[in-house]
């Protein structure tokens, strides 16, 4: 019995070969017209957004915090309702100056133009909010102390008084000046030296809740002054209830 020669069975088939040539073509130019029509058909931008959201699959989720909220005077938190919000900032070197906010509003401050070398005053209407009268005395040249004395004398019962100091506001404050601001309850204007930064709120009239931020010092040290020749700032910021109605 004869072997059957199978290689003929295998033999290459010219016809067949060409007709799956032309097939891988042609399915390749109808894939290709296919995405091109799909890329039309499709906005870039939803495109563009379907690749993102795929390259963003078992990404982490990014959680973004939304923007603070500003408060009244720059305050990290709001104050309650019915009360007054305040920040007292004193000077600096030569460049920084003092500032009084109440309310949001500059009472005080280089970009009203009003703050001078010395020891800068406001005077606030405890019922009203508004602001009366503001005037700095400057306690390096000239007889200013008296003048100071009556300013602050002269503030009616009710009354708001912020004070702080521009450079030096020591040299010419006189003893009856010191003993005004004392009866308003500070424990460091006998304290005050060349050049020291301080702050000072105070109430004519009426009492300020306990534990509310009333006075800051900070004296110069020649080693330890973040200027030459001046301390750091000092700042002293809060919330004032106000009158029960």
């Amino acid at each position: 019995m004869m072997a059957v020669d199978t290689d003929a069975s295998r033999a290459w088939n010219p016809q067949g070969s060409a007709f799956k040539a032309v097939f891988l073509i042609f399915a390749s130019v109808c894939a290709w017209y296919a995405g091109y029509l799909l890329a039309e058909l499709i906005p870039d931008a939803s495109l563009s957004s379907a690749v993102y959201n795929l390259r963003s699959i078992g990404e982490k989720p990014v959680l973004k915090a939304p923007a603070p909220r500003r408060q009244k005077c720059d305050h990290w938190t709001p104050c309650p309702a019915n009360s007054y919000a305040y920040r007292i900032l004193s000077g600096g070197g030569k460049n920084n100056y003092a500032k009084i906010c109440f309310e949001d509003e500059l009472l005080i401050g280089d970009k009203i133009g009003n703050v001078a070398n010395g020891i800068n005053i406001a005077i606030v209407n405890y019922v009203t909010g508004k602001v009366t009268a503001t005037r700095c005395f400057d306690m390096h040249e000239g007889d200013n102390s008296g003048a100071m004395t009556a300013f602050i004398q002269s503030a009616p019962p009710k009354s708001l008084l912020f004070m702080v100091t521009q450079d030096d506001g020591s040299s010419r404050l006189k003893d009856s000046a010191k003993s005004a601001i004392e009866a308003l309850g500070s424990t460091e204007i006998r304290n005050l030296q060349f050049r020291a930064s301080w702050a000072f709120l105070a109430a004519k009239g009426f009492k300020l809740p306990a534990g509310i931020q009333r006075e800051k010092i900070n004296l110069s040290d020649g080693k330890k002054n973040r200027y030459s020749g001046w301390p750091a700032e000092v700042q002293i910021e809060g919330c004032v209830p106000k009158e029960a109605s």
